[in-house]
């Protein structure tokens, strides 16, 4: 047990009765300290237990880099570390018709700048026909339109998508059925549009 006067409250500290795993030592073993510095791939590494004292001698002489190249400690200190790997819910699974993932992207400040670019090419594409408010812009890009279309060639399209997604025209597969919906909102919107007036 840690003595009265010491502090109890230490960052890593597991309460724990078993003995520090330093020969001699009769203090509790609070905190975990790796057996090694070699890294096992193919498993988690070991760990030994020691006293508070032990463990600050441990940490003065280990060196996390020991036994690492130079491209792997600059590699392991680069700022993004860690951001190539996905996590399942970012995992590339998704529609082309899907704006950009996080997963799309090996820099996450690149997700960022290529949705300020998506933005950008929207109002360019505002700015270059003026007919069109912003959500007709939008619904005229999901039903792949530019905006020089006319309205039978509006039509056109929607019944193009709408034989492409409905179930009753796919074998009863509803898994379009969000893209589906899409496609019918984008077409009532733009129907009524002053545009194809």
């Amino acid at each position: 047990m840690p003595s009265p006067t010491r502090p109890t409250r230490f960052q890593g500290r597991v309460p724990r009765d078993e003995r520090c795993a330093a020969p001699g030592c009769r203090e509790c073993g609070e905190f975990r300290a790796p057996i090694s510095s070699t890294r096992s791939p193919d498993g988690p590494p070991q760990y030994r237990w020691l006293c508070l004292d032990h463990v600050r001698e441990f940490n003065s002489g280990y060196n996390y880099f020991e036994g690492m190249s130079a491209d792997q400690i600059m590699a392991a200190q680069a700022p993004t570390a860690g951001w190539e790997t996905e996590s399942r819910s970012f995992r590339p699974a998704g529609s082309a018709d899907l704006p950009p993932r996080w997963a799309d992207f090996r820099d996450p400040i690149d997700a960022l700048g290529a949705r300020f670019r998506q933005r950008m090419d929207e109002a360019r594409r505002e700015a270059a026909d003026p007919r069109f408010t912003r959500d007709e812009h939008r619904a005229l890009q999901v039903l792949g339109l530019e905006g020089g279309t006319d309205r039978s060639a509006l039509r056109r399209r929607y019944s193009e998508l709408v034989r492409k997604y409905h179930p009753d025209r796919n074998g009863g597969d509803r898994s379009h059925e969000a893209r589906l919906g899409e496609v019918v909102a984008a077409y009532q919107l733009l129907r009524k549009a002053k545009a194809f007036a």
